[in-house]
């Protein structure tokens, strides 16, 4: 069991993102598969939340996806997690439908998925009036950045409630065969959950996350939620989507407690 698994003080939830659900349906047109059918399989199988990305550009998630998922998540008592950019329009959605968190992130128009973290460090005063707004409506306020002591500092001047730190970086070196780089960003990482802890931000993860890069994430004892969509989302195509949280649900305690779910060991 390792050290880290041993210092483990909280159990690890997870957010499961249906983003790409959309993306299948909105590239024929049709009204399938539905984004909220893909939420109640991920809520049947466990998962701790549901999170939907609404883009500027509607390019997956809609709006209409979005008044279906508040539905279903306040029905079934489950957090919605609205992904975001820090823009007025997006601000004004998410005090209409008050999830019950909001996660401001970066978002360029031409980009094929979120690049890199939101620079809350220079933008305090944009990003800072978007969580005020936010907060005061009783949203939970969760800022995505990069494993970096600046921006987390930022991050808590500005009152955020949560910071997700972008873990795409070591995915990628992990599936590149680049052992000594993932190695160094997962120190990263590590590192960087104990700063945003030690400033009193509850600390998420997510971006890029498989199977076999979630055990080593998982282990970080201040890593609260891990928020997982592509990857889930491909997988479920030859295993279906209950099944392929399931066993993402089970290396994430493999991780957290060093042993396998079920085992007694």
């Amino acid at each position: 069991m390792s050290p880290q698994a041993l210092a483990s003080p909280i159990p690890l939830r997870l957010g499961v993102n249906i983003d790409h659900v959309a993306t299948i349906r909105n590239a024929r047109g049709e009204t399938y598969p539905e984004p909220v059918r893909a939420a109640e399989a991920a809520i049947a199988a466990g998962a701790d939340g549901v999170t939907a990305h609404l883009r500027e550009d509607r390019r997956h998630i809609s709006d209409a996806d979005i008044e279906q998922l508040s539905d279903l998540c306040r029905r079934r008592g489950i957090p919605l997690n609205l992904e975001m950019a820090v823009t007025d329009e997006m601000v004004g959605i998410g005090l209409r439908h008050l999830p019950r968190a909001a996660c401001l992130v970066p978002e360029r128009r031409e980009e094929v998925t979120t690049e890199g973290g939101l620079n809350v460090a220079g933008a305090q005063d944009r990003v800072g009036a978007a969580v005020i707004a936010l907060k005061d409506a009783g949203v939970r306020v969760s800022l995505f950045v990069e494993a970096s002591p600046r921006q987390l500092e930022a991050c808590a001047a500005v009152g955020a409630d949560v910071v997700e730190l972008h873990t795409g970086a070591y995915c990628e070196a992990v599936r590149a065969g680049r052992t000594d780089h993932a190695d160094r960003e997962l120190a990263r990482l590590i590192a960087a959950a104990h700063t945003a802890s030690a400033h009193g931000l509850e600390v998420h993860a997510g971006h890029g996350i498989d199977y076999a890069t979630v055990i080593p994430v998982a282990a970080i004892p201040q890593i609260a939620e891990l928020n997982i969509g592509h990857f889930l989302i491909g997988e479920a195509i030859f295993t279906g989507l209950e099944t392929a949280i399931r066993r993402m649900r089970s290396l994430m305690d493999e991780g957290r407690y060093g042993r396998r779910a079920g085992s007694t060991l």
